[in-house]
């Protein structure tokens, strides 16, 4: 196996990139059988390079994956990272998406776009800041709608015991590639009732931590029976929006 920057790589990875690049270059001036058949060289070299960024990317991911849970704030009872930052999922990504489309177990994505180009993928994390060995990218085009939603089923277990005393945190590492707003909406069923929470995430920085205070919402505790978080991007178009991981968690709040 060759080394980073070593002969192997000088010799035959270079000149070879090299080589397909003017392939790309002289394609519009081929006529058809040699556009054929150089379609058919490339499809036959992306097959063989998708096995190997599938595989790099399992073993990376595996190798950047911190120890078992995510790290929790000082005093929490519950605390959760979904499925799509914390292990991988069938199917890994999706393009074309409709409104009300799943990606894995516990995210669906809501748009109210009639013409809606985006990509949605898991990625490996391999950088050394990763906490979580997943993440989600997500790539919008042509857009002509006025949001776009990623909503996060969370499980029964965050309802369990919960009360109004308690605090609901939302940590998580996000990067843009043009200004958006963003914003995030912790959502409890209660009984026939919902109560929303909205917060907006500060523009401009990649590690999210907002708490959201139940203590000033109208939620019956008594009767908590499901919780979801939404992240609500305003005018997502030709934008790509990085979300390295999310967690959330909550603790109780505390008092004199």
């Amino acid at each position: 196996m060759p080394k980073r920057d070593s002969l192997t790589d000088r010799l035959l990875f270079r000149p070879a990139l090299a080589a397909w690049s003017r392939a790309g270059d002289a394609a519009d001036h081929l006529d058809a059988p040699d556009l054929a058949a150089l379609r058919g060289r490339a499809w036959r070299l992306r097959h063989r390079l998708d096995r190997v960024i599938h595989t790099a990317d399992a073993r990376l991911a595996a190798l950047h994956a911190r120890a078992g849970a995510p790290r929790l704030p000082l005093g929490s009872d519950w605390g959760f990272r979904p499925a799509p930052f914390s292990g991988p999922i069938d199917p890994r990504g999706l393009t074309g998406i409709g409104s009300g489309t799943r990606l894995g177990p516990r995210l669906t994505l809501f748009h109210d776009a009639a013409r809606a180009e985006i990509a949605l993928r898991q990625i490996a994390n391999t950088g050394p800041k990763d906490s979580a060995p997943y993440g989600l990218s997500l790539e919008v085009f042509g857009f002509d709608g006025g949001f776009l939603s990623m909503v996060f089923d969370l499980p029964s277990r965050a309802v369990e015991g919960l009360r109004r005393r308690h605090l609901i945190r939302l940590e998580a590492a996000l990067e843009v590639e043009a200004p958006v707003d963003i914003f995030a909406r912790l959502n409890i069923r209660h009984g026939p009732n919902l109560t929303q929470v909205v917060r907006a995430l500060p523009p401009g920085d990649p590690r999210i931590a907002l708490d959201f205070d139940l203590a000033a919402s109208d939620l019956n505790d008594r009767r908590a029976e499901r919780m979801w978080m939404d992240l609500i991007l305003d005018g997502p178009g030709m934008n790509r929006i990085l979300l390295s991981d999310l967690v959330l968690s909550r603790r109780p709040r505390a008092e004199a």
